[in-house]
């Protein structure tokens, strides 16, 4: 298959390998809606090129993913985007073809992962994260609920408490706590990050295909329960706290380089 027509994402297959490269370092790889609909539909074609067997997803520069981009989101060319489809169809349809990617998906996290950024690597079948690298769900820091599957993985990782606190209070997770509650698999220095997942994603690409895909879509089936469980009611909240008067205020706030101050309306 040809990738060549994607602009915001790298993707290049070699020895039944994809390395697919979130490419917006100028804006620490933040997911406008150009990114949103290419991961969409990478997603969700992957499964009919036969000439890959493993994919290991990361970032360029210096972060993973720094979550949806407040400043471009939205701004994909579609005339008839609207705050429906932006908060339920196309995060819906980018969680449900990330989880039914048949190959095995190897997150080389070389930096920051934060709000969309964790779902992508936290919903991964393995992660390995590099020493600097921190994780978060900073959707709350901006009066939104997590809709886009962090209440959907967090619990299932690291239990429901913790889940909870990071989730509620969106606090960074330094990746050697990361590795210590569960989040990832592993923490390597940066420079071994991209090696170690090229290593492993080789391994299984070169393994028993069907044994190694069956076997991950038997553990996703968790996923997919607490998928449909979850996810549209969180798509929904979600929905409805961007019509808050909090979310506006913190997206003002953001734009002018402040702390927001909630007034829980």
């Amino acid at each position: 298959m040809d990738y060549s027509s994607y602009e915001s994402l790298s993707i290049e297959v070699a020895n039944k390998v994809a390395t697919v490269t979130l490419n917006r370092p100028e804006r620490l790889n933040a997911v406008n809606g150009v990114m949103h609909n290419e991961l969409e539909r990478f997603f969700g074609e992957v499964n009919a090129d036969s000439a890959i067997n493993a994919i290991v997803l990361t970032g360029a520069g210096r972060a993973f993913c720094a979550g949806g981009d407040i400043t471009g989101f939205g701004s994909s060319g579609d005339p008839d985007q609207n705050p429906q489809a932006t908060f339920s169809r196309g995060p819906r349809r980018l969680i449900l073809n990330y989880l039914e990617v048949e190959a095995p998906i190897i997150v080389a996290l070389n930096g920051d992962a934060i709000g969309l950024g964790a779902t992508l690597a936290l919903l991964g079948d393995v992660v390995i994260a590099a020493e600097p690298a921190r994780l978060a769900d900073t959707h709350v820091k901006i009066g939104l609920v997590a809709g886009d599957g962090g209440a959907i993985i967090w619990p299932l990782l690291v239990g429901v408490h913790r889940a909870k606190e990071y989730l509620m209070t969106g606090d960074f997770i330094a990746a050697p706590e990361a590795e210590r509650i569960g989040l990832v698999n592993r923490v390597l220095p940066t420079e071994e990050v991209l090696p170690a997942a090229n290593e492993l994603a080789a391994r299984l690409a070169n393994g028993p295909t069907w044994a190694i895909r069956w076997t991950k879509a038997s553990v996703n089936k968790t996923l997919r329960e607490q998928l449909n469980l979850v996810l549209d009611a969180s798509l929904a909240f979600e929905a409805l706290s961007s019509g808050t008067a909090d979310h506006a205020e913190a997206t003002k706030a953001f734009m002018e380089k402040r702390a927001p101050n909630f007034t829980g309306r």
